[in-house]
């Protein structure tokens, strides 16, 4: 599609990859095997529409010091030189291949891509669908699939690079986004809320968990509730959680594991409680900061239903 087309039809979403992403060999008897990120393309195949109304950009590669703004310079490199030797593994759950070092600093850079396309407005809203996912990874570990923590480095990085006063980040992923919170909880200027399956991995995630600031909304769920009860848990922490406090940027932790029959999960959502859930934060995002809003793929098992999630929430996003 040229530029003119775009201007005249407002582009405002952008769906954001990169081929590395799929060089993270996990095997295919993983959970998050790389067959995740080829159904998305398979699913977006015949919808013309949602093609005429998205942009489809390749992102870039993070940078050591970019990761630096939130992981510990030392983990970074071990995991670099962990894959450069071939590969192992950071915890039983979290191999690392030769690929996964690309892979991972892809994943990153399609994030702070979309961050920078957000604040310098060619496109407000972008779905980043990467892997590795990110939300577990720690400051200096990694764990439970994840290497780095792509929504924890964005949100560092729109604070330093964009100057962004707040940047609000929402996680509907099945298991508690534990190494987000860990990364993010330290920083006043961020405010994280996470609705999740309890009890569940990772074990954390507690309601009056609210980290050193009070800038961490924790919503633990009961398994197998009806899927309103979602919905309107995680409405009203966002609505909690921005009381008097308006944010610059909205980061969405996207986890499909959180949908009716994933094989790592006990919710119950449906595609139209994404839709709902992610046309709530396109209108808060709209009210708050000129609709800014970043979503970046994390959990998501069963790969049919992850690739209609994702056609589902990009429509939502437009």
């Amino acid at each position: 599609m040229d530029a003119a087309t775009l201007e005249r039809i407002g582009m405002t979403v952008a769906y954001v990859s990169h081929s590395d992403c799929g060089r993270h060999d996990t095997g295919w008897n993983h959970p998050e095997h790389v067959g995740r990120l080829r159904a998305i393309p398979r699913a977006l195949r015949y919808d013309f529409d949602l093609f005429d109304t998205i942009e489809h950009r390749e992102g870039r590669h993070a940078t050591i010091d970019e990761l630096a703004l939130a992981h510990d310079r030392a983990y970074v490199e071990r995991v670099k030189l962990l894959a450069e030797s071939g590969g192992g593994r950071l915890d039983p759950d979290t191999p690392v291949s030769e690929g996964s070092w690309d892979a991972a600093m892809a994943g990153a850079g399609c994030v702070l891509d979309a961050i920078d396309w957000a604040f310098d407005g060619s496109v407000t809203r972008s779905f980043c669908a990467v892997r590795p996912p990110g939300h577990h990874a720690l400051r200096a570990s990694g764990m439970g699939f994840c290497l780095f923590g792509n929504i924890g480095v964005g949100a560092h990085y729109a604070r330093t690079r964009h100057g962004a006063s707040r940047v609000l980040i929402v996680d509907w992923d099945v298991h508690h986004g534990n190494g987000t919170q860990e990364l993010v909880q330290n920083d006043a200027g961020i405010r994280f809320v996470s609705m999740h399956q309890a009890p569940w991995y990772p074990g954390s995630g507690a309601a009056d968990d609210r980290g050193p600031h009070d800038n961490v909304w924790n919503v633990p769920m009961a398994a197998a509730l009806p899927a309103s009860a979602y919905v309107d848990a995680l409405t009203a922490a966002i609505d909690a959680a921005t009381v008097d406090w308006t944010p610059d940027l909205v980061l969405l932790s996207a986890g499909f594991d959180s949908l009716a029959g994933d094989p790592l999960g006990g919710f119950t959502l449906e595609l139209e409680h994404i839709d709902q859930l992610t046309r709530l934060l396109v209108s808060r995002a709209t009210l708050w900061c000129g609709g800014r809003m970043v979503s970046a793929l994390e959990g998501g098992y069963d790969p049919v239903r992850l690739g209609d999630a994702c056609v589902t929430h990009l429509r939502a996003l437009r």
